[in-house]
């Protein structure tokens, strides 16, 4: 079958020519037809099958005549990052090349008087996050009693993001009847029970078993230590070894790991760039472009960036870390082999992931290879401990009187003194100074007596002390 047969208008497949497709995805195969004939849809597909195309070129066809009223959109797309609304914006750019159709965007870290304007033209096309979307309903400056098609997009993603209840509000302020298309990856319980409460007799369209992984992503696991530097030294070394690595794209689970391991990469020589929640909007859609250009060649990102973001020929993708929630492991090395390219996914599991592991294989339904012996399943690490390192119940057991008299006395230092935390008030431990280096590059690190190969200190409590109660280190001339 090809995009001339399922009905679309001319203009949509004049655009749609021009793009270069000449056939559809299963996804968009199945769902087109049922969104032109104005069913309700659960569309539910595994991620880089096309589901955008699937509902924005139905849309184009079907609002085509009419036209907005102001405050008022006609059709209404829900997104659960700014990321992937500004995505669907392109999408509509791409396709709507031959319509005259105005299109809104209302996502966060942009101004609300811009966006407020392209609201009072009226707006065939509003592409909004949840929170954005309901800040300029409150201000009165948004109606949506007369939207005709609404779209939830990444509906489980959605569910992850705690927008569940924002989603209920905005169903029920569509007061008119409309046609309703929710598209997800996975069918949690309750975005099956969301559904079941807002659809009209939806058509189910399920294209591929809910949470598989794609036939052309080569997975992979690799074998790494507890601690952070041990991961960054084997990342490196992996990035460095790859075969037909074009780009790539870092996931960690957490936004200061991503700021960390960004760092660290770009120290080491790396085409590197970031991506997380916390930065600015303008930076991280410029981020992306860089990346979709080829200007960056590794991507370090948060979750942010796990969900639907069309990068289509990214050729391999990294887990820093192992996601906690199996169900992210899918959306991650989804990002690569898209659009049916091979692909290369690389997960770094340490001692403690093993649990993490198995519900991703139960989830998949299939083991994932090896590319070196199996990590021990028991929590502690079954490779020597380095020699001044203590172990976890050694750490939490309180150290003796003479082992504190041993840590407190001053280390001598040649090199200039990095600023220290303060010593705990209940010991009144004497402050320490830096150890010499004893190799190029190599920095002390933050625990007594131990050094480190790679960039980036332990961080212990005392980088949570408050600045104020930081007091300066004495340098040895000072002291004497």
């Amino acid at each position: 079958m090809n995009f001339s047969e399922l009905g679309l208008s001319d203009k949509v497949l004049s655009a749609v020519e021009a793009a270069g497709y000449t056939t559809p995805t299963p996804i968009q195969e199945a769902a087109i037809p049922h969104v032109l004939q104005h069913r309700d849809i659960i569309g539910v597909a595994q991620t880089g099958t096309g589901k955008t195309a699937s509902f924005t070129l139905p849309m184009l066809t079907l609002i085509e005549k009419g036209r907005p009223r102001a405050r008022m959109p006609r059709t209404l797309i829900l997104e659960p990052t700014r990321e992937l609304a500004a995505q669907v914006e392109e999408n509509f750019s791409r396709y709507g090349v031959n319509h005259r159709l105005t299109v809104a965007l209302l996502i966060g870290g942009v101004s609300f008087d811009e966006q407020d304007k392209k609201l009072a033209r009226g707006a065939d096309v509003l592409i909004a996050t949840p929170g954005r979307l309901l800040d300029h309903f409150e201000r009165g400056k948004l109606l949506l009693n007369g939207v005709e098609i609404l779209v939830i997009d990444e509906a489980d993603r959605m569910l992850d993001m705690g927008f569940i209840p924002d989603i209920e509000r905005i169903c029920k302020l569509c007061t008119r009847p409309h046609q309703s298309l929710f598209f997800s990856a996975t069918m949690p319980p309750e975005i099956q029970r969301l559904a079941d409460t807002f659809l009209n007799d939806p058509v189910k369209i399920e294209v591929a078993r809910p949470a598989s992984t794609a036939k052309t992503v080569s997975q992979n696991l690799v074998k790494v230590g507890r601690e952070a530097y041990q991961k960054r030294d084997v990342l490196r070394s992996l990035i460095r070894d790859a075969k037909e690595l074009k780009n790539a794209i870092i996931f960690c689970n957490r936004k200061r790991d991503v700021a960390t391991l960004y760092r660290s990469l770009e120290k080491h020589g790396f085409n590197a760039g970031a991506l997380h929640g916390d930065m600015e909007q303008r930076a991280r859609m410029a981020t992306l472009d860089a990346f979709r250009k080829g200007t960056l060649t590794v991507l370090v990102a948060s979750d942010v960036a796990a969900r639907g973001l069309d990068i289509p020929e990214v050729s391999h993708v990294f887990n820093f870390d192992i996601p906690t929630h199996a169900e992210d492991y899918v959306h991650r090395i989804g990002r690569t082999g898209r659009a049916g390219r091979l692909g290369t996914a690389i997960t770094l599991v340490g001692p403690a992931d093993a649990k993490y592991l198995a519900s991703i294989e139960k989830l998949i339904g299939e083991k994932v290879n090896w590319m070196d012996s199996p990590v021990a399943i028991e929590e502690e690490d079954d490779e020597a401990p380095r020699p001044a390192a203590r172990s976890s119940k050694e750490r939490r057991a309180k150290p003796s009187r003479q082992q504190e008299e041993k840590e407190s006395a001053p280390v001598q230092s040649a090199s200039a003194p990095e600023q220290r935390a303060p010593s705990s008030p209940r010991n009144k431990r004497s402050e320490h100074r830096s150890s010499p280096a004893d190799g190029a590059g190599r920095r002390p690190n933050r625990e007594r007596g131990r050094y480190r190969d790679d960039d980036e200190p332990v961080i212990g409590l005392g980088d949570h002390v408050p600045a104020f109660l930081l007091r300066p280190v004495r340098t040895e001339k000072q002291a004497s």
